[in-house]
């Protein structure tokens, strides 16, 4: 199959070759004849399968047959997205594939000033890719018009609700025209997400290209358990000796972040961070440097777990899972891109028990494990199962009885003393403690991602 026997235009087709696009993927097969066709779409493909060209592509050519152009102040197809970093990549692949074209395209999102985004917006756009915040703030100020709305896209509807979209996402709902075409695109489906598309798709047509939630096949996975308090000595261990040099680092919170980034700068690696409190500019030249490999590790919160297309990424870690589960599919999603290989690793402890069983349930796989000389884990991990239980929790070592002494230390209490306690030597305690395990001298074969 190829891209002109789907029905796209001359000037579209052009730009997928010049792209070097050669077949289109399964999800691309399946949803550009029906959304050039005018119908609804709730499409599930993993992330790196091209959802975006999927529904790109077709738009475009519905923009340039179907003028005439749009009004100020007004948007002919809305996509919607949770984050700025997916905004920027959408417009960017808008931009490319419409090479050519006469369109405008506008991505607006917070974290940056209104006021430009509301000047390119008197002239008018065809499309209009906003985070659901930033999209209403333009309508209240009346920036924007949603009355000649003829397509919206929700990409990554269930990352929305994650980040308490939902009632940003009825306001614009409510607010856009009854008569349009809806298409829903992303990785992962929700009962949230499948009871919101039943409210606002109209006999849509189903794409699934892969089991629901699944990973992508060519992604090497597993975990090293290990302690909390000791994960990033194990990080940096596992960063050395394995030859790791290029990877997106995944970490729970902003002061981790940070932590661990100075942690790889003492270390003499490139490093720089992405997290919800730097502003946008920082983080997109974040971006651009690990993209262009002049920054060797990017060290991110859950931020950057969606909208980063980024080429042959060789490495995803996790030196903490993931709250939410669906969140380890996009995390790692941004490795094994567009059919090439990569590798997935991520550091757990016993707390995080739950998560890795909810993980597992997930992906419907149970993921192996390893343990590090050196670095074994005191609190031990329970076993889990791709059916999301703790199947075995790990038994917790006796403590030893320590017999009762009285004043001194010269007398020692039975459980239940009666009368006059009887004189002992004094005893000791046959429990010592447990030696911290250090650093090995060597260790494991290099593992090259």
């Amino acid at each position: 199959m190829s891209f002109a026997s789907l029905g796209l235009i001359d000037p579209l087709l052009r730009n997928v070759q010049d792209l070097n696009y050669q077949t289109p993927t399964p999800v691309q097969a399946k949803a550009i004849p029906a959304v050039l066709g005018g119908k609804d779409v709730m499409a599930a493909a993993q992330t790196g399968t091209g959802k975006t060209a999927g529904f790109a592509l077709p738009l475009l050519q519905r923009l340039a047959q179907h003028g005439p152009a749009v009004s100020s102040n007004r948007a002919r197809v809305l996509v919607l997205v949770p984050t700025r970093e997916l905004a920027e990549q959408v417009l960017q692949s808008f931009i490319a594939y419409g090479k050519g074209l006469d369109l405008r395209f506008l991505a607006a999102y917070g974290g940056v000033s209104i006021n430009p985004q509301m000047m390119k917006l008197r002239k008018g756009v065809d499309v209009l890719v906003a985070t659901p915040g930033r999209l209403l703030d333009l309508n209240r100020q009346n920036a924007v018009q949603f009355d000649q709305v003829q397509t919206l896209v929700l990409d990554e509807a269930d990352r929305m609700l994650d980040l308490g979209f939902a009632r940003e996402l009825d306001a614009v709902f409510a607010a856009l025209p009854a008569q349009r075409q809806t298409l829903l695109f992303s990785a992962t489906f929700t009962d949230d997400i499948r009871a919101m598309a039943a409210g606002i798709l109209r006999g849509p047509v189903n794409i699934s290209v892969s089991p629901p939630n699944a990973t992508a096949s060519k992604i090497k996975q597993w975990v090293v358990t290990v302690d909390k308090r000791n994960k990033p000595d194990l990080f940096m261990h596992l960063v050395a000796e394995n030859n790791w040099e290029h990877a997106l680092v995944f970490v729970k919170t902003r002061n981790g972040v940070d932590y661990l980034a100075a942690m790889l700068d003492e270390a003499g690696y490139a490093v720089d961070t992405i997290h919800g409190d730097k502003p946008q500019p920082a983080r997109l030249r974040a971006l651009e440097r690990f993209k262009t490999r002049e920054v060797q590790m990017l060290v991110a919160t859950d931020v950057a777990a969606r909208g980063l297309d980024i080429d042959d990424l060789p490495l995803v870690i996790n030196v903490d899972l993931p709250i939410v589960a669906q969140d380890y599919v996009h995390r790692i999603g941004r490795t094994g891109r567009a059919g090439a290989s990569g590798v997935a690793v991520s550091l757990v402890c016993a707390d995080e028990a739950p998560q890795l069983a909810a993980i597992e349930a997930l992906i419907r796989q149970t993921l192996p494990r390893e343990e590090e000389p050196g670095f074994e884990a005191e609190h031990r991990v329970p076993q889990t199962s791709a059916t999301g239980q703790i199947v075995k929790k790990p038994k917790k070592p006796k403590k030893p009885k320590v017999p009762q002494t009285a004043p001194g230390a010269t007398q020692v209490l039975s459980k239940k003393p009666r009368g006059k306690p009887v004189s002992k030597p004094a005893s000791k305690s046959a429990a010592g403690s447990r030696k911290p395990a250090g650093k090995p001298a060597g260790g494991r074969g290099k593992r090259q991602p």
